[in-house]
């Protein structure tokens, strides 16, 4: 393994517990703590809440352009994420010492500025590391890569909650938001101590520009974007499990294994689920199946396509049983969490490494950014659904089940339309050479 794969896993480990903890309470945040400038309560509507908060994400899966260019063109992938990574801390910093709307907005906008910024340069940095001696690591490499993303969303979603809604010295919002800004800033340290163990590949100046954008390229990122755009209608679903489906918790028995769960602290099933599937599908799954039937890459994606569509069909149900004044239990959450996780390792971790290697060697940031874009286009896709669905009077046009049954049936159909795509979709993979680790 390259000499810098650790500094990079940790960093990404504590990147994630300060990302994934924010966003475990920002709709609870919005609807039940928000201020105003006399201290008096602010708070927002559900409907709301679930707007700003796929705004919020659409931003920070947008702002990967921004800093893939940044760091292909000027400053190069290291620099970048240093740079970006304290401004990130810095948003943090807003939101835990300020609970108004300003510094919601502007916490949340540091926060996209940094989380986006650094996204495809991270991802692509794991990648930078190998060359043709050691690239058939890449897909295992990729897989530890997501396990410790979900290492450090499972803490955060088990502690941050708790603090948020915790009664002691140390509880409340302004701690609950200050934890994740602590551990931005140990990512941002891990990863300085690493400098002199990467491999980096240098910025090309107006170079990158000239070549994003010459005919052989654009033919490239357009081919993939077909890919990506089916993968946003997965993202618009998988990312309510922090907005519909924290709300939908609220109404349910949260009485499991013997302690009850707050709303938000059910997030923690995914990463969770996330660590037990990732080696049972990478050491058993795949190399079964493989013996029957090949799975190419976009063959996964579409399996995970349709495995995701009960993660949908189970809320529905869910929303019927309460329409009844019935009191179900948050277990079957747990399931609609085991199906959407499924689906998660089948379509974005294979979508990570598919973007990865299908990137010519000097867009691999840029290609990375442009795959994060399919998740804007899926939080936007849900935040407009929202705003259009709302009644003058706060009543919804999709009320209960229909809301949920909707979006299983837009998966359905991009699923379908999928297979034939992925049938005529051709494949060009592009590892970049070895590059020696700066002294």
């Amino acid at each position: 393994m390259p000499p810098g794969i650790p500094y990079i896993v940790g960093n990404e480990a504590a990147e994630r517990f300060s990302f994934y903890g924010m966003r475990a309470i920002l709709v609870t945040f919005m609807t039940e703590y928000l201020m105003n400038a006399q201290g008096q309560p602010d708070h927002m509507s559900e409907t709301d809440a679930k707007v700003w908060f796929h705004l919020f994400v659409s931003a920070v899966y947008f702002l990967p352009l921004l800093g893939a260019i940044i760091a292909d063109a000027f400053w190069g992938k290291y620099r970048t994420i240093m740079v970006l990574s304290l401004i990130y801390c810095a948003g943090h910093a807003t939101l835990a010492l300020n609970d108004t709307r300003v510094g919601l907005f502007l916490g949340l906008s540091l926060i996209a500025v940094g989380a986006g910024g650094i996204k495809p340069c991270v991802s692509a940095n794991v990648g930078d590391q190998f060359g043709a001696g050691n690239q058939h690591l890449i897909p295992r490499v990729f897989s530890w890569f997501y396990f410790s993303i979900n290492l450090g969303a499972a803490i955060a979603s088990l502690v941050i909650p708790k603090i948020l809604r915790g009664q002691g010295r140390f509880s409340g919002p302004h701690y609950a938001f200050a934890l994740p800004g602590v551990l931005m800033f140990i990512a941002t340290v891990v990863f300085w101590m690493g400098r002199r163990k990467f491999a980096h590949i240098p910025p090309t100046g107006r170079k990158f520009l000239r070549t994003v954008f010459t005919w052989e390229n654009l033919k490239i990122i357009g081919r993939l974007y077909i890919v990506f755009a089916f993968v946003a209608v997965f993202w618009a679903l998988f990312d309510q499990t922090a907005s519909s489906w924290v709300f939908q918790a609220k109404k349910m028995d949260r009485h499991w294994l013997g302690m009850e769960w707050t709303p938000e602290q059910m997030q923690v099933l995914n990463p969770v689920f996330i660590l037990i599937l990732i080696p049972i599908f990478s050491y058993g799954v795949y190399p079964l199946v493989n013996k029957f039937f090949p799975l190419t890459p976009l063959r996964k994606i579409a399996i995970g396509f349709f495995v995701a569509v009960p993660s949908f069909l189970i809320p529905a149900w869910i929303e019927i049983r309460i329409g009844l004044g019935q009191h179900p239990t948050v277990v079957w959450q747990v399931v609609s969490y085991f199906f959407i996780t499924m689906a998660e390792v089948l379509v974005s971790i294979t979508s990570l490494e598919f973007s990865y290697t299908q990137a010519p060697k000097r867009l691999k940031s840029m290609i990375m950014a442009f795959y994060l874009t399919s998740v804007t286009l899926g939080d936007l896709f849900v935040a407009g659904v929202n705003k259009f669905i709302e009644n003058p009077d706060g009543t919804t046009k999709l009320p209960g089940a229909s809301y949920y049954l909707f979006f299983a049936s837009v998966l359905v159909s991009s699923a379908i339309i999928f297979i034939f795509v992925a049938q005529r979709f051709k494949t060009q993979t592009f590892i970049q050479d070895e590059a020696p680790a700066a002294v």
